[in-house]
């Protein structure tokens, strides 16, 4: 049956037909941003102060935070559409994004968590896969891959993810006061 040329011919077609859809599949596409984030914004730091007091401590540094951080404004969405569109804008942004910005540092946007940051692979079906700028053909791993990503790529000098939550939730639960924090 397989010595038959017509037959050579479709066998032949459905595997480059076969090699073509899987490449096509798992082929990445590099975004500019390396997928990175959801929603790009600015949250700007206020002004220096007037000499002789010394600069913000953090001016000139930028991050992101995860999808997992309020935002007045703005929904955070837990790396899920649906759960953005059935809730409503953040009336107040987080304390600990507020106090990076009061630093000097600028927000630059929220990036992709895995879908209600609750896998360790860093993938997710609604915003994509950030593509890993050291290993592309790589997951970047992690709920906070977008984070990951953005500081491994360079396009901010740190960011905020879930283990951020994670730490100051026990340091609460263990009865720590933030004074200065």
């Amino acid at each position: 049956m397989a010595s038959n040329p017509s037959n050579l011919w479709v066998l032949l077609g459905l595997g480059l037909a076969g090699v073509f859809l899987f490449t096509k599949k798992f082929k990445k596409v590099r975004r500019e941003d390396f997928g990175a984030f959801i929603l790009k914004l600015q949250l700007l730091p206020p002004p220096q102060p007037a000499p002789p007091k010394a600069p913000h401590p953090l001016t000139g540094l930028t991050f992101a935070v995860s999808d997992l951080f309020e935002i007045e404004g703005y929904v955070t969405g837990f790396g899920h559409p649906d759960w953005a569109k059935t809730h409503e804008a953040a009336s107040q942004t987080s304390a600990v994004v507020s106090t990076l910005v009061e630093g000097g540092a600028t927000c630059v946007g929220k990036t992709v968590v895995d879908e209600l940051a609750y896998s360790i692979t860093g993938e997710n079906k609604h915003y994509g896969t950030p593509t890993n700028p050291v290993e592309p053909a790589r997951v970047p791993g992690g709920s906070s891959s977008g984070a990951a990503v953005a500081v491994a790529a360079n396009l901010v000098d740190f960011s905020l993810g879930e283990l951020l939550i994670i730490f100051l939730a026990t340091l609460v639960i263990s009865g720590v006061e933030f004074r200065n924090f």
